[in-house]
């Protein structure tokens, strides 16, 4: 199972941009019917995981991400008692969203069930034992067709999934976000990640702009995210709860009022910042996009399978 090892593991994100990690041991590697998955410990962020060459959270640094993907949506509800996540197979987005003291059911539907069965062996400072909670409901399966069946409503939707490219890719599109709104109680908010502005700044503004077709209130924000090299972008979707309209002093009345505790990125303060946007940013946004159709690819986006394979020499070499 676990490999004692030194090498250096490559992500590359476009033809002209990437990053890299160390690896000081690999713990396991597991090839499902949908994709690659890799466990490995780092000196800086501890153990990690990646999916199909593409890191996705670690132990030191997931709190930048799953801390803000869901409690700025959670709290801009004034009551959330049910949540979906599509995909969040490490557990991370589910264990944040079980702090809420409101939560009673939390449902998670994710495609593989080897990222779940191998985050729970090796990941359990990220999902903290969330997958034994009994408000969690666990769907193994696809997340579109669960949606699509009208089981369930919710007040919260995460879609906390890889990148679009493969199997994800029908999940980015207009179509599936007018689901996911049927799939939202009134006054409920999904939340989602955009991409990044910096290196994919097309996929960024067409997914947005795939928001904006289909809800009245989308709001955009940037978190830096140290294991993807790189600012990333989210958003909050709703036609009627707006982050944007809860104070500074009511974030942190409602996180006292709900018992939210062991957080490291998300308080008020935070709750009003990621939502300041840099010129950049704000040019890019306000640039007419197309939203992003089912069958269609998004430019910039690039699976790494198809870019010429790097040689991973040995660390220090």
């Amino acid at each position: 199972m676990a490999e004692d090892t030194s090498v250096w593991l490559v992500e590359q994100m476009t033809p002209d941009f990437g990053f890299y990690l160390r690896a000081s041991r690999l713990l396991e590697r597991v090839r499902s019917p949908f994709q690659e998955i890799e466990v490995f410990e780092n000196p800086l962020f501890g153990r990690a995981m990646r999916i199909d060459g593409c890191f996705m959270t670690s132990e030191g640094d997931e709190f930048f991400y799953h801390e803000p993907m869901v409690h700025v949506p959670a709290i801009a509800h004034p009551e959330p008692r049910s949540a979906l996540v599509v995909g969040g197979g490490d557990g991370g987005a589910v264990e944040e969203l079980l702090k809420h003291g409101t939560i009673a059911r939390v449902v998670m539907a994710e495609l593989d069930q080897a990222v779940i069965e191998v985050s729970r062996r090796w990941l359990g400072a990220i999902h903290g034992n969330a997958f034994s909670d009994p408000r969690l409901d666990v769907r193994v399966g696809d997340g579109r067709a669960f949606i699509d069946s009208g089981a369930e409503r919710f007040d919260l939707i995460v879609l906390d999934l890889t990148d679009p490219f493969g199997p994800a890719q029908a999940l980015y599109t207009a179509e599936f976000y007018a689901a996911c709104r049927r799939a939202l109680n009134p006054g409920g908010v999904l939340s989602l990640h955009l991409e990044s502005p910096v290196h994919r700044p097309q996929a960024m503004a067409r997914i947005l702009q795939s928001l904006k077709d289909v809800f009245a209130l989308v709001r955009p924000y940037l978190v830096y995210v140290p294991l993807y090299g790189t600012w990333w972008g989210m958003a909050t979707a709703s036609d009627a709860a707006d982050p944007l309209a809860v104070s500074e002093d009511e974030v942190e009345a409602r996180i006292r009022a709900r018992g939210l505790e062991r957080l490291r990125f998300y308080n008020g303060a935070m709750h009003r910042a990621v939502f300041a946007l840099p010129n950049f940013v704000r040019d890019l946004l306000a640039r007419p996009a197309e939203p992003v159709r089912v069958g269609e690819p998004i430019e910039g986006v690039i699976d790494p399978a198809a870019l010429p394979p790097l040689v991973l020499a040995p660390a220090g070499a």
